[in-house]
């Protein structure tokens, strides 16, 4: 099997975000067969909810699609490293594989901080794939804020 990254539909997703005065954040979750189930973007400031991150809108709407709360065998992609909040309901949705640009030395919750996935709390823990399109993920969110701290 060829592995097929879905990074670039979530880089969109991000750019769409930033288009919106979002955090630049996207993410896809595709399916066992290569699908696209679900793809957002970070919505806080749009809903007025802080728990509106693009994982979690994606989890969301894949979960509604599917008519499940499980997205077993189901693949992620986010631009940038999931916070604490992220990575517990991508264990809670049993998530199989979770690929992530971005490190997040601030906010994130896998490589840094709590590491989440690492306490025995968390029940499910995807396999992991960093570095995936970081680059570009990187530069999105370093001209989204360059941009914030001009205005």
């Amino acid at each position: 099997m060829v592995f097929k990254s879905y990074m670039d539909l979530a880089l969109e997703e991000a750019r769409a975000a930033a288009g919106r005065g979002e955090v630049p954040v996207g993410a896809v979750i595709v399916s066992p067969e290569g699908e696209v189930v679900a793809a957002a973007g970070n919505r806080t400031r749009e809903w007025c909810d802080p728990t509106a991150h693009a994982e979690i809108v994606a989890l969301r709407a894949a979960c509604r699609a599917l008519g499940s709360e499980r997205l077993a065998d189901h693949d992620l992609y986010v631009t940038l490293e999931p916070c604490p909040m992220c990575a517990s309901a991508i264990s809670q949705a049993r998530i199989a594989r979770l690929y992530y640009g971005a490190a997040d030395p601030k906010s994130g919750g896998l490589a840094q901080g709590p590491r989440v996935f690492a306490h025995p709390q968390s029940h499910h823990v995807p396999e992991l794939y960093d570095g995936i399109g970081a680059r570009e993920s990187e530069a999105l969110l370093r001209a989204f804020f360059a941009a914030r701290r001009a205005e």
